[in-house]
This record gives structure tokens, C-alpha cells and sequence, in this order.
């Protein structure tokens, strides 16, 4: 997992980005704000990212503000980096839009069980998106089902949007996730036992000689 660290305090930069690399995360480091800020708007920007409250360019609020209109399927999990105590200054960071904050100097046992609760939340929001996108895909797939769909009376095959004739099962089957099993519908049976009543030949009776 990539995570994102801005910092322009050297020390501090150095203890995130050797204990981030030491877990195993793929970390990126930017020294302001506005390197952050162009990293945090690609497409494949890090899932997570630790800011530095107090930075050049744009501070770690203003960051979290701007990343928090950005239209990630996952949201990115921001945790701020504070050298501040006060119970105001850190409720101004979580209405900003993070999801934790850490406090200066870094308590590295601290830092480890934050990242991994943030690891955690990025996999469960990830799971669920995944699960919206199937969701949306499978109403796709219904909604491409209704309509007017041609269907001859006779040999009951429907065409589809290229004018080919197919059979229904086929046509269902390649727009939806359906596998069809055949069976006889009790009306069906009762018909069908009918006429093979019909169609057998009749019994013959041999007579034996007197």
C-alpha cells in the first residue's frame, strides 16, 4: 500500500519515511503542501497520507479540505501530523476531514497501530466499493433487458440489436448472468403423456387356437 508523507521537517521526514519502508508500505515523500497536493489529485494516489500540519504551500488542513472534494472511488485516509494538544486545534483537523492525527514527536509503537487501523479502513471501503461496482454493473445488465424485444411466433427466437435470430435461452444468456436448466411444466407433461397415448400402436391379441 502506498502511503503519502509530507513533511518539511527533515528529522521527522527521515523517522516516517525508514519506519514506513521498515513495515513494508511504499511510501512518497513530498517536502510542502503543493507537492502533496499534486500527488494526492492522480488517479493512483496513495491510499493513505500523513501531513504535516504546518508546512509551506498549503497547510495540512487546507490540504485535507481540498482532498476531501476530490471524487476517489476510495477516499484517501488522511492522518495529520501536529505538534498541537489543544482540544481545539484538534477537532479543527477532524471537521477539516481527517480520520486521526498524531502528535510531535512521533511515537513510532503509536504511528504503527494508527497506519494499521487506517490499512484496515482502506480495505473495508475498498471491499464495499467493489461491491457497489458489481451492484451497478448487475442493474446495468437488467436495465439492458427491458424494452421492446422482437420475438417470432412461430419458432419463438428473438433478435437481437445486430438483426440475428437466436434462440431465447442464447439471447438471455448473453445479456445476463443466467444458466439455464430445461424440465416439462406439469401442463406440458399432461399434453405430451396425451399424445404419445395417441401415437402408440394399438395392443394386438393373439388368439390361441381352439
Amino acid at each position: 500500500m502506498k502511503i503519502l508523507v509530507a513533511e518539511d521537517d527533515r528529522v521527522s521526514r527521515y523517522i516516517l519515511t525508514t519506519s514506513l519502508t521498515k513495515w513494508g508500505y511504499d511510501v512518497i515523500v513530498t517536502l510542502d503542501g503543493e507537492q502533496a497536493w499534486e500527488e494526492l489529485q492522480r488517479k493512483d494516489a496513495p491510499a493513505m497520507a500523513i501531513l504535516d500540519w504546518m508546512m509551506p504551500g498549503i497547510d495540512g488542513v487546507e490540504l485535507t479540505r481540498r482532498v476531501r472534494v476530490l471524487s476517489h472511488p476510495v477516499p484517501t485516509y488522511i492522518m495529520l501530523l501536529t505538534a498541537r494538544v489543544d482540544k481545539e486545534s484538534i477537532v479543527a483537523g477532524l471537521e477539516a476531514g481527517a480520520n486521526d492525527y498524531l502528535t510531535k514527536p512521533v511515537d513510532l509503537n503509536e504511528l504503527r497501530a494508527r497506519v494499521q487501523v487506517g490499512r484496515q479502513m482502506i480495505e473495508l471501503q475498498t471491499q464495499l466499493a467493489d461491491r457497489v461496482g458489481q451492484l451497478e454493473q448487475a442493474l446495468k445488465d437488467v436495465q439492458s433487458l427491458r424494452g421492446l424485444l422482437p420475438i417470432c411466433c412461430y419458432c419463438k427466437k428473438v433478435r437481437d440489436g445486430q438483426d440475428y435470430w437466436q434462440e431465447v435461452e442464447d439471447y438471455l444468456s448473453n445479456h445476463g448472468d443466467i444458466t439455464f436448466s430445461h424440465g416439462i411444466c406439469p401442463a406440458c407433461t399432461t399434453e405430451m403423456r396425451a399424445e404419445f397415448q395417441r401415437a402408440r400402436p394399438p395392443e394386438v391379441r393373439l388368439i390361441a387356437p381352439v
